[in-house]
């Protein structure tokens, strides 16, 4: 955006020189001048930013990965040099962290940044310490109510790219039903006594960001195919191949044709894959990363996130000296965030409706929390309907249902982490009660 202003800017210039009478020759020394300028500028405060990172994991865990990746890129569109970011890797969500943020603002940070929720309370703990310093906390959602002008939360409208993963797993399912593979007498345990057809899906921990997750893949997999009943079992960890891998068995073993996951390892895939290869009928959505290469013949799709749209955001404010958002949340209408490639086992046409569901959303013709398209306890929420967030920090928060949608993610008016945790009609957690 910047060169663009620079560009036209030159260009009024150059315009307004030939209007009284100035030589080309001038107009574009006055333009290289201009842009000399601004681009010295630019090298002068990228030079004096130094970014301190805080993952939860490392380059071997998706999720941390595509941070990793996504400061990269940042750094490099924008001139920061490798030596201005200082990486803290595999930092537990416990006083490990604070310890960190302290001691990258001992080596000259003046930002830092830390990627897993459980890191929240650790990274306010040190913005209150260094009010010169900026924190922010990827995921987190205490930044408005914290009362800390240096401390901030971001997150991506993710929940957006998982409704389009539903979309890819519900064209799967319908190709199977039209080609007469998935019927009650071939596959009789993949349906249920009412008929529906059953999915499984692999969560973390039964937060609302897993829960709006998991909800709008669901509902993306009814807008093609309307008879679905989906199981949710938690594994309470961000990452655990073998128990991600044992849960996605399970779910099979019940009868489930599609697993999806919001946890970041491969287990689950993997686990789609050998359990294929013997003969089971079911197939693979995953997160972070594409699942290709570790489930080359299940793997749909996997819904994750650009983090490098926020890097850049949050680097470019940074530099030129402006306020960084309290809250930020950018989705498909910035490019914040994506599904990978479609899988060779993907249903004819699934591209077409991809492309247009995402049309959709970035138009405003499609909302993923419409309340037309599911029921809480049998009943249609309206916009008399609230949403009670009692479990966030402002207490008897009620969230108003407004143009008959759950505007989640909003981060001018709450927040940018995902809030909405109602359970819907369709979805059974298998083992919530032990959380």
């Amino acid at each position: 955006m910047k060169k663009l202003l620079t560009a036209m800017l030159a260009t009024v210039l150059s315009v307004s020189l030939f209007g009284c009478g100035s030589s080309s020759a001038a107009a574009t020394a006055a333009t290289e001048t201009a842009a000399t300028g601004t681009e010295a500028t630019a090298a002068a405060a990228a030079t004096n930013l130094k970014i301190g990172v805080i993952l939860v994991g490392d380059e071997n865990e998706g999720y941390t990965k595509a941070h990793i990746d996504g400061i990269n890129e940042a750094a490099k569109s924008l001139g920061i040099s490798d030596d201005q970011i200082i990486w803290k890797y595999s930092i537990g969500e416990t006083q490990d962290c604070e310890d960190a943020a302290n001691d990258l603002v001992d080596q000259g940070c003046t930002l830092v940044v830390s990627n897993s929720y459980g890191h929240q309370t650790y990274m306010q703990n040190a913005a209150s310490a260094h009010p010169d310093v900026t924190f922010v906390a990827m995921t987190g959602d205490t930044a408005k109510d914290s009362g800390l002008d240096n401390f901030k939360n971001a997150f991506t409208k993710v929940y957006e790219s998982r409704y389009v993963s539903g979309i890819v797993a519900g064209e799967k399912l319908k190709s199977m039903i039209d080609d007469g593979t998935l019927t009650k007498d071939k596959m009789p345990n993949a349906f249920t006594a009412d008929g529906d057809i059953k999915l499984g899906y692999v969560g973390a921990y039964p937060y609302a960001e897993v829960v709006s997750g998991y909800t709008a893949f669901f509902l993306g997999v009814k807008s093609v195919v309307s008879n679905v009943h989906m199981y949710v079992q938690y594994t309470n960890s961000w990452f655990d191949i073998t128990k991600e891998g044992e849960t996605a068995n399970a779910l099979m073993a019940m009868g489930a044709v599609i697993i999806s996951q919001h946890a970041d390892s491969t287990g689950a895939p993997s686990a789609v894959e050998a359990a294929s290869k013997n003969g089971t009928v079911a197939y693979s959505v995953g997160y972070n990363v594409s699942m290709t290469e570790v489930a080359p013949d299940v793997a749909l799709t996997s819904a994750t996130n650009n983090w490098s749209v926020y890097y850049t955001y949050l680097f470019k404010q940074m530099m030129e000296g402006k306020e960084v958002a309290t809250n930020w949340a950018e989705g498909y209408e910035t490019g914040a965030v994506a599904i990978t490639d479609l899988g060779t086992a993907c249903a004819d046409g699934t591209k077409d409706a991809v492309d247009t569901a995402i049309a959709g959303i970035k138009d405003g013709s499609l909302h993923v929390f419409d309340t037309k398209n599911f029921t809480v306890g049998g009943k249609t929420l309206t916009d008399a309907d609230g949403v009670n967030l009692s479990f966030t920090d402002t207490p008897n928060m009620i969230y108003p249902i407004k143009d008959g949608y759950f505007h989640e993610s909003d981060a001018e008016e709450f927040r940018s982490a995902p809030y909405f945790s109602l359970r819907i009609d369709g979805i059974e957690e298998l083992n919530a009660a032990s959380n």
